[in-house]
């Protein structure tokens, strides 16, 4: 796995799934042991030879042929490790079979809080991001449904995702995240799509410290206008809970709460819903927040306190699964907010729902 000094932890999933178990939310779910994501699967969006090179791959080959790796960004973000390709095959793997789960309508939403890895580009790794399982996720939908609308929440802009649907009108990309001076450095409102794709990609740049209240006001009306406009019949949705206060590479002031509050209204269209992971670098912002997600896709009550578990000991010191924001200043202006979402609305005016054939 990554390094104990990188950013990256996946043990944050597995304190993701103690916690459901303890609060006993496996009864009001169906779990299920994916497929691992085989090569060729990857390969329907991601380069034949990038893909190979991840199979073969091993930690002592970080010295050897540096110009190919430089070339597949592998490097500090995006290291070698010990499994790294079966780590790529479970990750998307999850992703993948929630989007034939919903494709066959026996769900109505799937959950892999161990995907979400939204920056990772068709021939190389970015931003901790290998195999970018939603856009293998979505590909999967798009053989069954018309139109698919894309929802991402993470404090870093949803470039991989975008940039893989940024010239088709099939797939709808919406991104809120911090613009300007910070990772990956794209995703103003003025990218919008291109060809077919034109309006078809929705930005809204944030800066530091937005509130649980304005985020709710600008995303509430562009995924209103956009579901109006687009009429999707699926919605994947990206919950990066680094745009949680007190994140450790995050700059939003959003709680547990006010996060679950955005899921909660992209379920309420009461659309096949895949919900996946991405971002979240302090580990108990995330076991609380994909727990809480947990309980709202499931329509559940739970408590604020936290049940005994592993890793109980990094929820202190409250050991609750609410807490209040930070005191710091949101640089948001309303007039920011309000001309942005202007800006969307004018662009999403000129968005149609397309009507395509589908193909096997």
């Amino acid at each position: 796995m990554f390094s104990p000094n990188h950013d990256m932890k996946p043990i944050r999933v597995r304190m993701v799934h103690c916690l459901v178990y303890e609060y006993q939310l496996y009864r009001h779910v169906t779990i299920m042991e994916p497929h691992r994501a085989t090569p060729d699967e990857m390969k329907i969006f991601h380069d034949e030879d990038y893909i190979d090179m991840l199979r073969r791959a091993k930690p002592e080959h970080m010295n050897c042929n540096l110009d190919a790796l430089s070339y597949y960004n592998i490097g500090d973000d995006c290291p070698l490790f010990d499994g790294i390709f079966e780590y790529c095959q479970i990750t998307t793997g999850g992703s993948i079979a929630g989007a034939q789960s919903l494709n066959s309508g026996e769900y109505d939403i799937a959950i892999n809080w161990a995907g979400g890895m939204h920056h990772a580009k068709w021939y190389k790794a970015s931003g901790f991001c290998f195999v970018n399982d939603i856009v293998l996720a979505i590909l999967q939908l798009l053989k069954k449904h018309q139109r698919v609308l894309y929802v991402d929440i993470d404090c870093h802009h949803g470039d991989g995702v975008e940039e893989a649907f940024y010239t088709t009108d099939r797939v709808m990309t919406i991104s809120f995240h911090k613009f300007g001076n910070f990772f990956p450095g794209t995703g103003n409102y003025d990218s919008i799509g291109y060809g077919k794709g034109l309006h078809y990609a929705v930005n809204f740049p944030l800066h530091e410290g937005i509130t649980d209240l304005s985020y709710m006001i600008v995303f509430r009306g562009v995924v209103s206008k956009a579901v109006e406009r687009f009429r999707p019949n699926a919605i994947v949705m990206q919950c990066g809970a680094d745009s949680l206060a007190m994140d450790r590479l995050g700059c939003f002031n959003l709680t547990v709460a006010g996060h679950g509050e955005l899921v909660k209204y992209i379920r309420s269209f009461n659309l096949p819903l895949l919900l996946v992971g991405g971002g979240g670098y302090t580990l108990s912002n995330v076991g609380r927040c994909w727990t809480y997600e947990t309980a709202v896709a499931a329509g559940v009550e739970i408590s604020n306190e936290l049940p005994i578990c592993e890793h109980y000991s990094l929820y202190a010191p409250t050991y609750t699964l609410h807490a209040p924001p930070t005191n710091m200043e949101d640089k948001n202006t309303r007039s920011h907010l309000e001309t942005i979402s202007a800006r969307i609305y004018d662009s999403l005016r000129y968005v149609c729902a397309p009507s395509a054939p589908l193909k096997d």
